[in-house]
C-alpha cells in the first residue's frame, strides 16, 4: 500500500524535532452542493528543526516515531 503524502501549513514548532501541520481539504456537500473546508492537524517529525510557523510543507506517512507522531516532513 503506498504511503500517503499531504500538503499543509506549519502551525506550531514549539517541540523539539516536531512540527504540527494543519492540512485543509475541500469538498462539495452532497446535498447542499456548497464547498466545505475542513482541516485536521498532524504531528510530524522534523529531524533538523528546519521548519517554522507559517511554512508550507509536505508530509509523508511513516512508522510510528512516538505516541502521537506517525508522519515525517518530506520537504518544504
Amino acid at each position: 500500500m503506498p504511503k500517503r503524502i499531504l500538503s499543509g501549513t506549519v502551525t506550531s514548532d514549539a517541540n523539539e524535532q516536531t512540527v504540527t501541520v494543519s492540512v485543509e481539504r475541500r469538498f462539495k456537500h452532497p446535498v447542499l452542493k456548497k464547498t466545505i473546508r475542513k482541516s485536521k492537524k498532524y504531528r510530524a517529525h522534523d529531524e533538523k528543526n528546519a521548519f517554522k510557523v507559517g511554512d508550507t510543507v509536505r508530509i509523508i506517512e511513516c512508522a510510528p516515531k512516538s505516541k502521537t507522531k506517525r508522519w515525517e516532513v518530506l520537504e518544504a
